[in-house]
C-alpha cells in the first residue's frame, strides 16, 4: 500500500550487491509510476527513468529543454512507487560542475539509486541521433569528479556516459571511458555502440560495470539479453519501450474509435480492471482502514465497478 516499504539506502545497496553479483541485469523504462509497479510485477531487476522519455511525457524533444526539478519530480515519483532500484537519466547535470553536484544531490533526495551524466556539449540532443558534440575531456572528467564527491551516500551509483564513439570512434570512446572510471565513475554507459563486438570491447577494457542501451529505431541492432552477458555488458536499459507500446496501442484505439464509433473492438487489448485494481493495490487500502475505504470489490473483478468509485 502506498509506497515501497524499502528505504531509499536499502535499495541502493542491494543494486550495488546485485551489480557484484556478475548477473545481468535488465531495467526498463517506467514512463510512469504506475509502469514501474509492473516491471516489479514481472521479476525484473530496475527500473529506468529515460531523458527522453520525460522529455515526450511533456511533449518535447529530447534537446535538452527539460529541467531538473522535471527531471526529480518524475524519478522521485517513480523510486518511491517501487521496492526496485531506480537508475535515472541525468543528462548532462543540467550544468557544469556545481550543477552537476546539486543535480546528484537533488536525485539523491528523491530516491534514486543510481543516475548517469553524459559527456555531451550542452544543450545535448538524444543520443541516437545525428550531429551530436562532446566536450573536451577536462570538462567530462570534472562533471564526473563533481558528481562522486557530492553524493552523501556512497552506495549512489555514479554512472558515466560517453557519447564519443559516434563523433570520433571507438578507440576514442575506450579511452575516454578509461579517464571517467579514473574520474570516480562507478560504471560506464558507452552510447550508440555498433555492434556486439563494441560492447565486448569496451567491457573487456574496463573493470566496472557497462551499460548497453536497448533502444528500438537506435544505432545498435537489439541483441539479447544471453548476448549482451556473453559480450561481458552488467545492465541493459530498454529506455523508450514501454512508452512506444503504450502510444502505439493508443494512436491504434484512437483510429478505432473514429473509424467505428465505439471501442469495442479495442476491450480484448485493455488492461483489465481487476488487474489494474491489482497493481495499484486496492485490497490494500481496503484493508487499511475499512472505515474510511468502504468499497468491496466482491463482483467487480470481471468488469463491473463499484458505483461509488468511478473511473
Amino acid at each position: 500500500m502506498l509506497y515501497s516499504t524499502t528505504t531509499p539506502a536499502a535499495k541502493r545497496a542491494a543494486f550495488r550487491e546485485r551489480l557484484r553479483s556478475g548477473e545481468l541485469l535488465q531495467l526498463p523504462g517506467a514512463f510512469n509510476p504506475l509502469a514501474a509497479r509492473l516491471i516489479q510485477d514481472k521479476g525484473f531487476d530496475g527500473v529506468y527513468v529515460s531523458g527522453a522519455v520525460v522529455s515526450a511525457d511533456l511533449g518535447l524533444p529530447d534537446v535538452g529543454l527539460t529541467t531538473l526539478s522535471e527531471v526529480a519530480t518524475r524519478a522521485g515519483q517513480i523510486a518511491r512507487m517501487t521496492d526496485l532500484p531506480t537508475l535515472v537519466d541525468a543528462d548532462t547535470g543540467f550544468g557544469e560542475a556545481m550543477n552537476v553536484a546539486r543535480t546528484v544531490q537533488t536525485l539523491e533526495d528523491a530516491g534514486v539509486a543510481g543516475l548517469h551524466v553524459e559527456d555531451q556539449v550542452n544543450p545535448k540532443r538524444c543520443g541516437h541521433l545525428d550531429g551530436k558534440q562532446v566536450v573536451d575531456d577536462a570538462t567530462a572528467l570534472q562533471r564526473v569528479r563533481a558528481a562522486a564527491a557530492a553524493r552523501r551516500d556512497e552506495n549512489l551509483l555514479i554512472m558515466a556516459r560517453t557519447d564519443i564513439r559516434a563523433v570520433a570512434g571507438l578507440g576514442a570512446a575506450i579511452d575516454r571511458a578509461k579517464a571517467l572510471v579514473d574520474a570516480g565513475a562507478d560504471a560506464v554507459f558507452p552510447e550508440a555502440m555498433r555492434d556486439l563486438a563494441e560492447f565486448e570491447a569496451v567491457a573487456s577494457a574496463l573493470d566496472v560495470p557497462v551499460l548497453a542501451n536497448m533502444t528500438e529505431f537506435g544505432k545498435s541492432e537489439l541483441f539479447t539479453a544471453r548476448q549482451l552477458a556473453d559480450a561481458g555488458v552488467a545492465l541493459v536499459i530498454y529506455p523508450v519501450s514501454l512508452l512506444r507500446l503504450a502510444m502505439g496501442a493508443a494512436e491504434r484505439g484512437l483510429d478505432a474509435l473514429r473509424a467505428e464509433g465505439s471501442l469495442a473492438s479495442q476491450v480484448p487489448s485493455m488492461q483489465t480492471r481487476s488487474r489494474l485494481y491489482e497493481l495499484v493495490d486496492y485490497a490494500g487500502y481496503g484493508d487499511f482502514d475499512a472505515g474510511v475505504y468502504d468499497f468491496s470489490l466482491d463482483d467487480h473483478h470481471h468488469g463491473e465497478r463499484p458505483d461509488r468509485h468511478r473511473g
